[in-house]
């Protein structure tokens, strides 16, 4: 079984390159270079140490990736003839490098064994030249492939491979959906290469203004305790609502439970729900979080009594939504809205033949639902076997047919009518396909913004709405339609 020998070039010049990486490129019959492109490479030439690189292989590809998986295909095949060879890379060989991890991962399956030899890396340097201790928190970032949720600003962040302008303007953008556009970072070139090294601090908005990029260029940002950063983490408002509940936090977040908060979750949604019928950014923004803050209440209830935590939460809806999307996630294919919900229905009834028998198609719906809601949900579960009207017309039939019968109800049987009325209602909503929640909310609000004119008007004459005429009133009410038709066509 033939030998590939990996080895580290050091992260400088001469100065850095290990003495045994020196003695196996003198030793190797066959000594290849990933690239020429490196400090130290002049040195070797001048010490008479011949070899070859993959550096054209970098033009006849478009991504890294590709160029990558060539340069380990080659070497693996030049090993398969039978003869060890000596691979040789920028820094260390396990640091940044995907042409050792290919080599790694596809080297046992093809009968070549990798040996991984030392190297001084880049991080050694950075570490000394930036006063880095990484045992604060310290992150490595490869500039082209990373996003903003594996950023913690909390930790020493070194993100190399920021070679040219392009890839400095993605990163540039990546770190603005974390910090202001104004925080210090600083980008490192060379580091302990002596003539060669620069350090330079610029805001971050100004990252990619300037071509003050190489093949050696990194980007450093040191940890941060600024509030305006860590406080849009979702790790620091977990940590707020534990304090909360904590001994030393607030008395009335310390004696809420599950029950006592049931209300406030349902009129956070519906206050969240006001914000986007005002078509209100802002507002939506804060009802979203304070929607938020009774899922983050429960959650550290149920941590505090052994239940769940937030973690359970989110790896549930991570698994759910995974599963009930075979069509994004997996191999089957959903070309339309409808091909999307009758498989997510299907995925829902097999997930349910795992759990307790129902004795019922209706059950399901926690009986906690607002009644208007209930009464939609049981009326889709019926429809979905068949027990339904065959057109609109039956829904219209039968609430007039209800209509009268609650005129003509009895005072004992007047509220099983009005019932019956309104079951059949919302029957005919549905059948119109609108949300009768959403719709009698809307028409509420209407209501209200009418009354107001109403009121308005009666304050600007001076008078008691109660004590104008009931014409008075109509004919002001006609006005606040008027008036809001105006307001749409402008």
């Amino acid at each position: 079984m033939a030998t590939v020998t990996v080895i580290g070039l050091g992260s400088g010049d001469e100065e850095n390159l290990s003495l045994g990486s020196l003695r196996l490129m003198k030793a190797a019959e066959r000594l290849y270079f990933r690239t020429e492109k490196h400090p130290v490479v002049s040195w070797l030439i001048q010490e008479g140490i011949s070899f070859t690189t993959f550096d054209s292989i970098y033009e006849k590809h478009g991504d890294f990736i590709s160029v990558y998986q060539e340069i380990a295909d080659r070497l693996l095949a030049e090993a398969a003839t039978g003869q060890d060879l000596v691979y040789a890379v920028p820094g260390h060989p396990t640091v940044a490098e995907t042409t050792v991890q290919r080599l790694l991962a596809q080297g046992k399956s093809q009968g070549v064994t990798i040996d991984i030899r030392g190297g001084g890396s880049f991080l050694d340097t950075s570490f000394a030249r930036l006063g880095i201790d990484p045992n604060d928190g310290f992150m490595l970032l490869d500039g082209t492939s990373f996003s903003a949720d594996h950023l913690d600003p909390r930790f020493h962040i070194l993100i190399s491979q920021v070679y040219d302008r392009m890839t400095a303007s993605d990163v540039k953008l990546t770190l603005m959906e974390i910090y202001p556009d104004d925080h210090p970072v600083l980008v490192v070139t060379a580091l302990g290469i002596k003539g060669a090294e620069k350090i330079e601090e610029v805001p971050l908005w100004e990252l990619d203004h300037e071509d003050r990029f190489s093949d050696l260029s990194s980007v450093y940002l040191a940890p941060t305790t600024v509030d305006e950063i860590l406080r849009r983490r979702f790790a620091t408002v977990v940590y707020i609502v534990a304090h909360l509940r904590s001994p030393k936090g607030c008395p009335w977040d310390q004696k809420q439970t599950h029950e006592s908060l049931r209300p406030y979750l349902l009129e956070e949604a519906y206050e969240y729900l006001e914000a986007v019928d005002q078509g209100d950014s802002d507002a939506m923004t804060e009802e979203l979080g304070d929607v938020l803050l009774q899922v983050l209440l429960h959650a550290q209830i149920g941590s505090e009594t052994g239940e769940f935590n937030i973690q359970d939460v989110i790896g549930t809806l991570a698994d759910k939504l995974i599963r009930r999307h075979p069509h994004v996630f997996g191999k089957d294919t959903a070309k339309t809205v409808s091909d999307v919900k009758l498989k997510w229905e299907e995925i829902k009834e097999q997930e349910g033949k795992g759990k307790a028998d129902h004795s019922s198609l209706l059950d399901g719906i926690p009986m906690t639902t607002p009644t208007l809601l209930r009464a939609y949900e049981l009326q889709k579960k019926a429809a979905k076997v068949g027990f339904d009207w065959p057109d609109i017309a039956g829904t219209q039939q039968k609430l007039t047919e209800e209509a009268e019968e609650l005129v003509t109800a009895p005072k004992k049987k007047r509220e099983e009518e009005a019932g019956d009325l309104l079951f059949s209602a919302i029957n005919m909503i549905r059948w119109l396909e609108v949300d009768p929640e959403q719709a009698l909310l809307a028409a509420c609000r209407k209501f209200q913004r009418r009354f107001h004119y109403i009121e308005a008007k009666a304050h600007q004459q001076g008078v008691n709405v109660a004590s104008c005429s009931l014409k008075t009133l109509d004919t002001w009410w006609d006005e606040a339609k008027t008036h809001e038709s105006d307001a749409r066509t402008d």
